[in-house]
This record gives structure tokens, sequence and C-alpha cells, in this order.
């Protein structure tokens, strides 16, 4: 029999869907999921359905899809579910009036040891930021974002070989335990809230594509974690110039491989023994995984077989 406490979950991506499937696993009481619009993408336009829109579907949950929060049609719909409490996994900041609603107030799952890292994209930054360890946060939402009294929190290492996309993963994972007990702890009332400390904190803005660009003047360390924190999305990339043709073509860079020794400039590129050798600040690096503009993502050693890079520099 489910727990009587009435739970709205609010989330849209693949990181949300895991908390959701706790919480239904746990066999709480989830009477309505809100999630992103649907969205026309690719080619041929098709409706994108959200991940949690086709979880909560697939499990028989009502779904709201508010294009404005404010509207009041959305308001009256989601005042007639009585959530007691609302949880919030990867979603848009909500108006005042949404997460004043429950009774027990609207928790946040946050990818981050906040403080720390604040923003859209914290499991990117604390890559590029050559963090050690991060992990995640639960918190009671209030005006500014990501700024509410802490609840839980569940640290995570970070290896050295680790990317953005197997970070999420871990991150999802453990998020997802802790959002369940977060909600056992509310419900007995078992619970002991702290401000956040009030300290220099990083932050985790939105990233944009020129955040994304490869810059070989600095050192090779920096540039693995950019290329880490940026795999296998956004993606970072580099301008490859041809002093052949006077041309340039855009690369997606997947994955390097840090050198012990540094015999190129900056953005210098030397082929040899179907390996892509670049010049940094200090070390070079080695192409591992890479998508030249027009073709597909694939390892060095395929692509060789079929491109030429010996006329070929990187700019920047």
């Amino acid at each position: 029999m489910k727990n009587d406490l009435r739970i709205v979950f609010i989330g849209t991506p693949d990181f949300a869907v895991e908390s959701l499937n706790a919480l239904m696993e746990a066999d709480k009481n989830v009477v309505a999921v809100i999630t992103a619009p649907d969205r026309k993408a690719g080619r041929g336009q098709k409706i994108n359905e959200s991940a949690v829109k086709k979880y909560a579907i697939a499990k028989g949950i009502p779904v709201l899809q508010p294009t404005n929060l404010k509207d009041e049609d959305f308001i009256a719909s989601l005042k007639g579910y009585q959530a007691d409490l609302q949880t919030v996994v990867a979603f848009r900041m909500l108006p005042e009036m949404i997460w004043n609603m429950p009774k027990l107030g609207t928790f946040n799952l946050h990818a981050s040891l906040l403080p720390n890292y604040r923003g859209a994209a914290p499991i990117n930054w604390a890559i590029i930021n050559g963090e050690k360890e991060t992990g995640v946060t639960t918190f009671f939402l209030k005006h500014k974002i990501d700024t509410g009294d802490l609840i839980f929190q569940e640290k995570v290492a970070i290896s050295p070989s680790e990317t953005a996309g197997t970070l999420h993963d871990k991150l999802m994972k453990v998020g997802g335990k802790l959002v369940v007990k977060t909600v056992n702890c509310i419900e007995t009332n078992d619970l002991n809230t702290s401000p956040q400390p009030k300290l220099e904190s990083k932050e985790a803005p939105k990233i944009f594509k020129d955040d994304c660009e490869i810059n070989w003047s600095q050192s090779a360390k920096e540039i693995d974690h950019l290329v880490r924190g940026m795999s296998p999305f956004p993606t970072a990339w580099s301008t490859l110039y041809d002093s052949n043709s006077d041309k340039t073509v855009n690369v997606k860079v997947y994955g390097v491989e840090l050198l012990s020794s540094q015999t190129l400039s900056a953005g210098e590129v030397m082929v040899e023994e179907k390996e892509i050798t670049v010049g940094t600040a200090d070390l070079d690096l080695k192409l591992v995984d890479i998508q030249i503009e027009g073709k597909k993502r694939m390892p060095v050693k395929d692509l060789l077989n079929g491109f030429n890079f010996d006329t070929y520099s990187f700019l920047k």
C-alpha cells in the first residue's frame, strides 16, 4: 500500500527519471508529474516527449506540461492534486506560487555539493575545474536559485578519467537514493536542515559554444579537463586550418591522452603511426576520439584511414 503523503514530482531529463523511479520503487504516492512541453526535433520534426513524461505515462501517473508556470488553468490543475510535498529534479526555475504551494514545501536535488556549483551545469564545471570530488544535495527551495536550506548531501569521487557522461550517471543513481532518503525523513518529521554556508563559492553557469572551444595555449591538463568536462555533451571543439587549401574545418574532441614530453608548439599537429599528437603550452596531447565536421565520431586510428592531416594545424 502506498504511503499517504501526496507527492508531485517535477523534472524533465533522464537524470530526473532515476529519482522518480526510486520514489516509485519505494512505494511513494506520486500523484502527478510536471515536465517540459513536447518539442519538435530532428529532420522530420517529430514530436519529442521528455524522458520523465515517457516514464510517467508507462506508470500511469498523470502528467502536466505547462508552457507558462503562472497560467491560471495550470495552477488550478496543480492545486487539484492537493500535494503535501513537491520534489524537483532537473527543471527550470519555479515561481513562488508553485514551490510554496504544498504544506510541507518543495525540495530540489542538485548535482553538486552546495553552495559550490550553483547553476545549470554543475557536472560539467566540476570536471573542467579539476575537482577531485563533487556530490548531490537536497535542499528546500526559496527565492534565489540553489540557495535554500540544506537537507542532505552525499559526496562522490571524481576519477582522473571521469567524463561528464560517466559522472552524470554516478550522480543520477546516488541522487535517486538521496531523494528517497529525504522523503522518508520529511514523512517522519526527522529532519534537521541548515542554512548554506556563506562562503566564496564556485559557480556553474549555462554552457555556450564559446565555452567549449579548446585553447591550445593552455596547459595539457587544463585541456584534458575541458575535453572530459564536455564529453559527450556539449563537446569540446577546435578549428583545423589547412595551409594547403587555406580552408578550415571544425573538429569535436571527445577524448585526449596526456603525453610526458613537449615536442610541438601550441596547436601544431603531428601525424605518426596512426596517431595524432597536438602541442599545448607544456606537454603534448594525443587525440583519441574525435569527429571531423561532416563525418561520424570515431577513434583517431580509424579516421586516419581516410583523412590526411599532414597540412593541418589547430587554430587558437
